[in-house]
């Protein structure tokens, strides 16, 4: 039996349970558009699809490592950077996914709000990285 920590932040686990399921997700879609997709909507589409799989399974896997670090607390550039790629992920490849499978062209112009969220992430992750270069030894 492990022990946990009391300093574990519960929000942690929530991130990577978040992360897990984008991982998920992430990797049913890659395998339902090179196995479901395949030869029933234009080569173009099916890009975007795995444009959009791709950077789901490449963010979910950012989330895991967020979550990691988030176990002793998260800073408050840590918690942006967790909301960014969480809310990044659902905009930017949702939007990619939903006009393959029917969804109005129109919704290609907030992909780019998407790619803007997942960009705050990794900036949200470059803070905290600072943060903790600056902080002496404990």
């Amino acid at each position: 039996m492990t022990k946990r920590s009391s300093s574990h932040d519960p929000a942690a686990g929530r991130v990577l349970a978040l992360a897990a399921v984008f991982g998920l997700l992430g990797v049913a879609a890659g395998a339902f558009g090179a196995h479901g997709l395949r030869g029933t909507v234009p080569a173009r589409d099916l890009e975007i699809w795995q444009t959009a799989a791709h950077y789901q399974q490449l963010h979910a896997a950012v989330l895991v490592g967020v979550a990691v670090l988030g176990r002793g607390g998260f800073s408050k550039a840590l918690r942006v950077a967790a909301v960014a790629f969480g809310v990044g992920i659902v905009i930017f490849s949702g939007s990619l996914d939903a006009m393959v499978l029917g969804g109005p062209r129109m919704l290609g112009a907030i992909t780019p709000i998407g790619g803007l969220c997942l960009m705050a992430g990794w900036a949200g992750l470059a803070v905290h990285g600072l943060s903790l270069a600056r902080k002496p030894d404990a």
